[in-house]
């Protein structure tokens, strides 16, 4: 079996009246390219704070590393790398004086810092910027500066809070090919995102929201497992008819994807033939509708919804 990384029993984080993490419990082993996927507000930053040890829990425990997340916080510190939500540069120093101030904080110096700016550089693409004030660096640099940062000390296990919000997408493909790259050296990832297609990237991810993770699992198998078949409608005036047929009886869930409509619905069903006679009794009789697969976007609607979330 592959070395536990990070193992969380039963955590907790309220403030106040607010719960924000409720009763959670996973694992992540080494080597992993681990998920969470929710929208803003669902837990995710409120997690990743307990287990870098910038929150203590209410209640649960939790251990990075075999270091526990309350009595082991400094030892977590110095094995962990850090990227949180919020660009965390200095906006106000040049490339170099950033990076020099943050190895300083692991306690970097010598011929390991100048190797650690190196490589840092090399990898944000750098290389003759170093000089640079950072406010005058595009965001795609300066996200992938920070994650520099967080890897200066060449720390065994990654976490990255929401680390391509505000990037375009070519930026964003990039980034992950860097996190692919930390996942085949062995490094341990633990990343957050609202964004579906990068929840695909990971080798399981958790789908959280108002603080429970509703599912665990691979993406493959979250999709492999739906219980419900999926149906892709191309017609004339979609919204008019997607207001319509939303409201059907056979229609677990309805959502427009561009110019589409993706109905979900029980798989003992005879769906194509209520929805010829959904179209004829309407006087329509322009459309095209197909099987398609599930994506991880009706997993997540579909899982929601059994939690009354």
């Amino acid at each position: 079996m592959t070395e536990v990384i990070v193992e969380v029993k039963n955590l907790t984080k309220k403030f106040g009246d607010f719960t924000a993490v409720k009763n959670i419990s996973f694992t992540v082993r080494k080597g992993e390219i681990f998920g969470f996927l929710g929208p803003n507000g669902a837990g995710k930053s409120t997690t990743i704070k307990m287990l870098c040890g910038i929150f203590a829990p209410t209640s649960g425990e939790g251990r990075v590393s075999g270091y526990d997340i309350i009595s082991g916080q400094e030892d977590i510190k110095n094995i962990i790398g850090y990227m949180s939500q919020r660009f965390s540069l200095y906006e106000d120093l040049t490339v170099r004086e950033n990076l020099e101030f943050f190895g300083s904080i692991y306690g970097l110096d010598g011929d390991r810092i100048t190797d650690g700016i190196r490589k840092v550089a090399a990898l944000a693409g750098i290389e003759g910027q170093r000089n640079d004030l950072v406010r005058n660096l595009p965001a795609g640099i300066k996200q992938r500066l920070a994650l520099g940062a967080a890897i200066l000390h060449d720390p065994p296990v990654l976490f990255l809070d929401e680390p391509t919000s505000g990037v375009d997408p070519m930026m964003r493909r990039n980034f992950w090919d860097i996190i692919y790259r930390f996942s085949e050296e062995g490094r341990t990832i633990f990343v957050t995102t609202h964004y579906m297609d990068e929840a695909e990237h990971c080798s399981r991810i958790a789908l959280i929201i108002s603080g429970e993770i509703i599912a665990l699992d691979s993406p493959d198998n979250l999709k492999m497992n739906f219980p419900y078949s999926v149906y892709s409608i191309v017609t004339e005036n979609f919204l008019d008819v997607f207001n319509k047929i939303r409201m059907m009886d056979f229609v677990i869930e309805a959502a427009v994807f561009g110019s589409d409509i993706h109905i979900l619905c029980d798989r003992k069903a005879r769906v194509r033939k209520k929805i010829d006679s959904f179209f004829v009794k309407n006087g329509l009789h322009s459309y095209s509708i197909k099987t398609v697969l599930p994506s991880l976007e009706d997993v997540f609607v579909i899982n929601a919804k059994k939690f009354n979330l």
